[in-house]
C-alpha cells in the first residue's frame, strides 16, 4: 500500500530544499541544464502541499537526457518511465510513491514548460486561487489517502482551468 497523503502548511524549508538540490543538479548537469525552476506547490508560497520539491530542467532536447542517468542515480534519482508524457523526461529521488524530490526535464520555453510556469505564476499572484486549490488538495487527500494516482487525476481538470486562464490574460 502506498503511504498517506499528507498536506501540510507552508513552509520556507522547501525554498531552501529547492536552492539546495538545484545547486547540487546544476553542479552535476553543468551546461546541458539551460535553467532549473522550483514548480508544483512547494514552489508557491503560502500554498499547502505535499512535502515533495518539484523541479523542472529545461534542456535544448530531450535526447540529452540519457547523458543524465547515470550522474543522477548516483545522487538518488531513478528514472521513472511515462508513455502518457512523451514531452517529458521524469526522475524521482526517494522511495515509490513516497519520493521527496520529483525532477521533470523538459524542452526549454516548450509548451510543456511554460504552462508549468504559468500555473505556478497564477497560484502565486492570485490569493483565492491559491485558497481554492489548497483546499481541494486538502479534499481529495481525505477523499483518496492511499491512492495517489486518483489524488493527482483528480486535480487534473483545475490546473488546466488555471493554465488556459493564465494564457488568456
Amino acid at each position: 500500500m502506498d503511504g498517506k497523503i499528507i498536506i501540510n502548511e507552508y513552509t520556507s524549508e522547501w525554498k531552501k530544499q529547492f536552492q539546495q538540490e538545484g545547486e547540487l543538479l546544476t553542479s552535476i548537469l553543468k551546461e546541458k541544464a539551460i535553467k532549473i525552476e522550483h514548480i508544483g506547490s512547494t514552489a508557491v508560497e503560502g500554498l499547502a502541499s505535499k512535502s515533495l520539491i518539484d523541479l523542472m530542467l529545461g534542456v535544448h532536447e530531450l535526447g540529452v537526457v540519457d547523458a543524465f542517468i547515470e550522474p543522477l542515480a548516483k545522487i538518488g534519482y531513478e528514472q521513472v518511465m511515462h508513455e502518457a508524457f512523451p514531452n517529458r523526461r521524469f526522475f524521482r529521488k526517494g522511495k515509490w510513491r513516497a519520493g521527496t524530490h520529483h525532477l521533470h526535464v523538459y524542452v526549454y520555453s516548450s509548451e510543456e514548460w511554460t504552462n508549468q510556469l504559468l500555473f505556478r505564476d497564477y497560484l502565486r499572484s492570485n490569493q483565492s486561487v491559491r485558497e481554492a486549490y489548497a483546499n481541494l488538495k486538502i479534499d481529495l487527500a481525505n477523499q483518496y489517502p492511499y491512492d495517489r494516482v486518483s489524488y493527482t487525476n483528480a486535480k487534473s481538470a483545475f490546473i488546466e482551468t488555471i493554465i488556459v486562464t493564465a494564457k488568456s490574460q
